[in-house]
């Protein structure tokens, strides 16, 4: 199983960008942001691979000031691999 995650440092920008893929037909929640990742704001969007090129097409359409990255997020044997995209 692997997912997408957009991670923001702030909280707004976070629901901005998740209602922004809703709008547009992408299957996403919000949910906490792994500790691995470091000084996010906490929360961050997550979606399905075959979303990927909506998100970064929406991501250049907008000003997002505190984007952090795109992880893709697998989970392999119960533990959770992170790489950034």
């Amino acid at each position: 199983m692997s997912y997408i995650l957009g991670v923001f440092t702030s909280r707004n920008e976070t629901l901005y960008f998740f209602n922004m893929l809703k709008k547009n037909g992408c299957f996403c929640d919000i949910i906490s942001t792994p500790n691995d990742l470091g000084k996010t704001c906490g929360i961050s969007v997550r979606f399905r691979e075959n979303c990927l090129t909506l998100a970064r097409t929406l991501m250049q359409s907008q000003p997002f000031r505190t984007f952090f990255g795109f992880f893709k997020v697998s989970v392999i044997h119960g533990k959770q691999l992170i790489s950034r995209i």
